[in-house]
């Protein structure tokens, strides 16, 4: 079975609460295994990793309905039925959704006081799956996918030179060569042996990583041939370590290869250098920034 959507807990969490005050973690272990949720299920996060989704949509089932006053919190972390909760389970619908809370004027006014750009009916029609912190996740994760996909846009677009010189400033920001003049005396010197470049692992020059850097399109997929010179190379170098880069990807075989010889090479296909491109903030800059809050319960423990 599923994970299910915030509102089809909506009416398992209002029987629950008609038992008498329940803590939010043990409601979470009640509706989990009515639910028939296996292990993977409980534990799959939100895309942001900061929670489970069954947690988060429990938390948000039980919001709505104490925004819709049928349940209450009579003390922090607990909740329990209202005289109103108990007049819908004396007669109760097949389920309670947003559409059945929006009878409540009390909802109605928690539902759209802070959207005044949509009017009430557009949001009627557009009945919820998903709780807000799933549709910011969301959003999120389609913005950064289609900025990594203009992001290797962009550096195909870029001659090899700078190519290089974009690798370059990575794994500078990532902690490696020292500083963006060292690495450059290396990466993009050496010009033979099969290999693009080499940098420092550390400040100190303590031991050495050769690269190789490949700027194809991303239907070009990198065979077990290519990894096999660039071993080669390393072994010709006298060298354990190394990285080779693209903007295409890589086959199985050629991933098979790399893992099972005694050289640690590490592979960044296309999708793999945008995404450490975004977290290194190299060729991207932050637009936005968005603070997200939560109260917090220590602030509200008296002494």
């Amino acid at each position: 079975m599923s994970i299910p959507d915030f509102q089809a807990l909506m009416l398992p969490a209002l029987k629950l609460s008609a038992t008498g005050e329940i803590k939010l973690k043990q409601a979470l272990e009640i509706l989990s295994g009515q639910f028939n949720l296996n292990q993977d299920e409980r534990e799959h996060l939100l895309p942001s990793g900061n929670m489970t989704t069954m947690r988060n949509r429990v938390a948000w089932a039980v919001s709505y309905l104490f925004q819709a006053k049928l349940i209450q919190r009579p003390q922090r972390g607990f909740f329990t039925i209202t005289e109103r909760g108990r007049q819908v389970l004396s007669q109760p619908p097949p389920k309670i959704d947003i559409k059945f809370l929006e009878q409540y004027p009390e909802f109605l006014e928690f539902r759209y006081k802070h959207k005044p750009s949509k009017s009430r009916t557009d949001v009627i029609d557009n009945q919820d799956t998903e709780t807000p912190e799933e549709e910011i996740d969301n959003a999120y994760s389609e913005i950064t996918a289609a900025l990594k996909d203009e992001l290797l846009s962009k550096v195909l677009e870029c001659t090899p030179e700078f190519f290089e010189r974009t690798i370059i400033r990575l794994l500078v920001s990532m902690g490696y060569g020292g500083s963006y003049e060292q690495a450059g005396m290396h990466l993009g010197k050496s010009g033979d042996g099969g290999v693009d470049g080499v940098i420092n692992e550390d400040k100190l020059g303590l031991d050495l990583i050769y690269v190789q850097a490949k700027r194809y399109s991303p239907d070009n997929s990198i065979g077990r041939p290519a990894i096999q010179t660039f071993a080669g190379s390393l072994i010709g170098f006298g060298a354990n370590k190394g990285v080779f880069v693209t903007t295409s990807s890589f086959s199985k075989q050629a991933r098979e290869f790399a893992h099972g010889i005694p050289q640690r090479i590490i592979l960044i296909d296309g999708e793999m250098l945008t995404a450490l491109m975004l977290e290194n903030n190299v060729g991207v800059r932050v637009q936005r920034t968005l603070d997200l809050k939560k109260i917090d319960e220590d602030f509200f423990i008296e002494d």
